[in-house]
Order: structure tokens, then sequence, then C-alpha cells
């Protein structure tokens, strides 16, 4: 009987061994983009969208950059804070751009900028929020696997390659300390 592949398999680009290229990649390669008009089941009794819409679009526009930078299956392990800045309503235009700002060794760094457009104004799109976005790449197993390094080509790049040091080590200090925390919570008194 012959093996179902995985529909992630077509990913794994240029091998022919099935291992993942782990050569380096242009971040523009992973730039993506979703746009979605938003409907009575995105908003809340006010009208406006859902804080959680916009934020499923935005997991979604960045997982799908870090499986194309990745080339291999990815799950969100973090995202930083995400405000909300301007309302959303139903009939607006959302455009979710998301792409790959730094690799490390088993996770990858997204960016994703949500604007809107207001379809019946035709008004010019709007900044409404940001996030970053945390991805680790999984193995065929489902453990984490190694990622290709990203080249930044443009000043603009290489300036968010640099922030995504900066966030990362201060995401693992944070864990650090949380863990400390937690650590000391749990022993017993006395």
């Amino acid at each position: 009987m012959s093996r179902t592949p995985h529909p992630f398999e077509a990913l794994r680009r240029g091998r022919p061994d099935g291992r993942v290229d782990l050569s380096p990649q242009a971040a523009r390669l992973s730039r993506t983009e979703i746009v979605q008009v938003m409907e009575l089941t995105d908003v809340n009794l006010a009208g406006n969208v859902h804080g959680g819409s916009i934020m499923r679009l935005a997991d979604t526009a960045a997982g799908v950059a870090a499986s194309r930078h990745c080339g291999q299956r990815v799950v969100t392990a973090a995202m930083d804070e995400m405000s909300f800045l301007e309302p959303v309503l139903m009939g607006d235009l959302l455009h979710v751009e998301a792409v790959v700002t730094e690799a490390f060794t088993t996770s990858v760094e997204v960016a994703v900028r949500v604007e809107v457009e207001q379809t019946v104004t035709k008004a010019v799109r709007r900044h409404v929020s940001s996030a970053y976005l945390v991805f680790v790449a999984l193995d065929e197993n489902g453990r984490p696997a190694r990622v290709r390094p990203l080249i930044a080509e443009t000043d603009t790049e290489r300036l968010y390659q640099a922030q995504a040091q900066v966030r990362r080590e201060q995401r693992l200090l944070r864990k650090h300390a949380l863990r400390e925390v937690q650590a000391a919570e749990i022993k017993p008194s006395g």
C-alpha cells in the first residue's frame, strides 16, 4: 500500500532526498498578502470587526510567509502585543501583509501589518494594527526542525533583522523570568 504524501511535502524545495533546502533565502520571497471583505460573521453587536477575526487573519498570513521561508510545516509559537488603532467595520476590505524579518535556528519571526480600505468611500488604506509572530518549523515527526538563514537585501530589511534580534532576546528573557517565578510558586513552603 502506498503512503499518502503530506500536503506540505510539496514545500520541500529542490531536494531529491526529500530533505528541506537550508540554503539562504531573501526576505522578499516570503512576502504574503491576504485581502478579505469583512462580513456579518466577523463583527460584534456594535458593528465593529472582532479583534479575534483580525488576529486570525494575521496568524494565517504570517503562517503562509513562515512556510514559504522554511519550506516545511510551521506552528505559531508566539504573538507579540497587537493593538487596534482604528475600528474595522462590516464591508471594509482588510489587507494583511506579512514578511519574515529574521530566521533563527528552528524558528522565524514574521512582521504583520494590517490595513483597512473602505470600499464604499474608496478612502485611502489606513493602518489599523501590527504585530510580530514567531513560528517554529516542524519536521515530519512534529519536532522542531532547522530553518534556512534569511538574506536581508535592503537597508530596511537589515534594520528589521536587527530589531528582530532584540525582540528575540526580550522574549527569551521574559520566558526565563516567567519560568523562575513559576518554579518558585510550586515549591512547598515550610
